[in-house]
C-alpha cells in the first residue's frame, strides 16, 4: 500500500455523510481530532502530536442542488483521507455518491473508510442498505466499515467505542489490539470515575435533602429550685425560638412536658438560636443556645413571688402601728415608723398562705401571697 505522508494534506480526513446523520458526523469529528494516542506510538510513528488525527473536515451544511462545487472538490483534494458515514440515507445519497467517485479519482482508493452507523452491509435493499450504490459501479476491492452497531459486547456503547478505535488503527495504520486494550483500560477507569462521581452527586443530593427535612426540636425544662410542694407548680409556659427570621412560640402546660418546636430545618442544627422563657412565678429567660433535637434548659421560680411578704399593721381605727412585733409563722418582725413590716422568706420555707401574729389580737391570722403594697392587717 503506498505510504502517502500527511504533511502532504493540509486535513487529515474528510468526512463525507447525509444530512440525516449530521449528528454522527459531529460526533465522530470530535472523537477523532481528540484521540490522544500512547506517546510510544508516537515515537515509533514520528508523530508531533499525540492527537494526530487533526484537523478532519466536516461540512457544516448539505451540498446544494447540482454537481459538486469546485471549493468543496478542493477541500476533498486537499484530504488524505475520505470517512463516509454509512446509513441508508447516505446509501440514497447522489452527493455522498459523488463526493466518494470524485474521491476515487484522484488515485487514493485505500484511503477511503466506512463508518457504519446504521443500516445493513449485505443488503442490496436500498431501504436498508448502508453502502452507496456507487462503491459497486466503482469496483473497490474491498468494503470493510467499522460498525456501531457489531454486538461484541452487551453494552451497546462499548461496541460503538470499539468502531471508533477500529476506525482510528486503520486511518493510522496502527495495530488494533494495542490500541483498543489500551482504551479498553480507559474506559474501565473512566467508567468507575463516572460511577464514582455519580454517587458523590447522589450522596451530596440525599444530604442536601436531608439537610433541609423539617426536624423536631424538643425542649425540655429543669426545675433548679429546691423542691417545695406548697408552692403551686408550673403552669402554661411561653417557650419562643427565634432562628434566621423566623420566630415561634409555643406552651409547656407544666413541668414534665416537653415544649415540642415542629418543622425546624435540619441544616440549622449546631446553630446558635435565640432561646426566650416566660411564665408567672418564674424567673424569665432571654439567651441564647445552640439547636440540637433534644434541648434542656433550666430554669427557677422568682423568690420574691412567695418569699416577699409586707403589709402594714393598722389598729381598728385604721391607724399604722409603729413598732409592734409581729410574727410569720415562725419568723419575727418588726413594723416601721408607719406601721410597715417585710419578711424574706427562704425558697424552702415559702408558701401560698403564712400564719400571722403579734403582741396584741389581730382581726385576720392569715396571710395571702403574693403580696403587693396596699396589703394590711387589723389589730382588734
Amino acid at each position: 500500500m503506498e505510504d502517502v505522508k500527511k504533511e502532504s494534506y493540509p486535513y487529515f480526513a474528510f468526512i463525507s455523510y447525509n444530512s440525516k446523520d449530521t449528528q454522527w458526523g459531529k460526533r465522530l469529528q470530535r472523537k477523532l481530532e481528540h484521540y490522544r494516542m500512547p506517546s510510544t506510538l508516537c515515537s515509533e510513528h514520528n508523530w508531533n502530536s499525540n492527537t494526530p488525527i487533526r484537523p478532519v473536515f466536516f461540512a457544516p451544511t448539505d451540498i446544494q442542488p447540482g454537481d459538486l462545487s469546485d471549493e468543496l472538490k478542493n477541500r476533498i483534494s486537499l484530504s488524505q483521507h475520505l470517512i463516509v458515514i454509512c446509513s441508508p440515507h447516505s446509501a440514497r445519497s447522489k452527493w455522498v455518491g459523488k463526493e466518494i467517485e470524485y474521491f476515487y479519482s484522484l488515485g487514493r482508493p485505500q484511503n477511503i473508510h466506512f463508518f457504519i452507523v446504521d443500516g445493513s452491509p449485505t443488503s442490496d435493499d436500498l431501504e436498508t442498505a448502508c453502502f452507496n450504490p456507487i462503491l459497486k459501479q466503482l469496483e473497490l476491492p474491498e468494503i470493510l466499515g467499522a460498525n456501531v452497531h457489531e454486538k461484541i459486547y452487551r453494552m451497546p456503547w462499548m461496541n460503538r467505542e470499539r468502531a471508533y478505535i477500529q476506525l482510528i488503527t486503520k486511518l493510522l495504520g496502527v495495530e488494533f489490539d494495542v490500541l483498543w486494550q489500551r482504551h479498553k483500560r480507559l474506559l474501565i477507569r473512566q467508567t468507575i470515575l463516572g460511577v464514582v462521581l455519580a454517587l458523590l452527586v447522589v450522596l451530596s443530593i440525599i444530604l442536601a435533602v436531608v439537610m433541609n427535612l423539617p426536624v423536631d426540636v424538643k425542649v425540655g425544662l429543669n426545675d433548679t429550685t429546691p423542691e417545695n410542694k406548697n408552692l403551686p407548680e408550673l403552669q402554661n409556659a411561653n417557650l419562643t425560638i427565634s432562628l434566621d427570621n423566623e420566630t415561634k412560640t409555643i406552651v409547656v402546660p407544666r413541668i414534665g412536658d416537653e415544649g415540642v418546636f415542629a418543622n425546624i430545618p435540619a441544616k440549622l442544627m449546631g446553630k446558635t438560636a435565640r432561646v426566650q422563657f416566660e411564665c408567672i412565678n418564674y424567673v424569665s429567660i432571654d439567651t441564647v443556645m445552640e439547636l440540637s433535637k433534644k434541648m434542656e434548659l433550666n430554669i427557677a421560680r422568682n423568690v420574691d413571688v412567695y418569699g416577699h411578704v409586707r403589709f402594714t399593721l393598722y389598729d381598728n381605727k385604721t391607724q399604722p402601728i409603729p413598732n409592734a412585733k409581729v410574727y410569720l409563722d415562725d419568723m419575727e418582725g418588726m413594723t416601721d415608723g408607719n406601721g410597715w413590716v417585710e419578711f424574706n422568706v427562704p425558697i424552702e420555707k415559702q408558701k401560698t398562705l403564712y400564719k400571722v401574729s403579734s403582741t396584741m389580737p389581730l382581726e385576720d391570722t392569715l396571710k395571702d401571697a403574693p403580696c403587693g403594697s396596699t396589703d394590711a392587717i387589723f389589730a382588734r
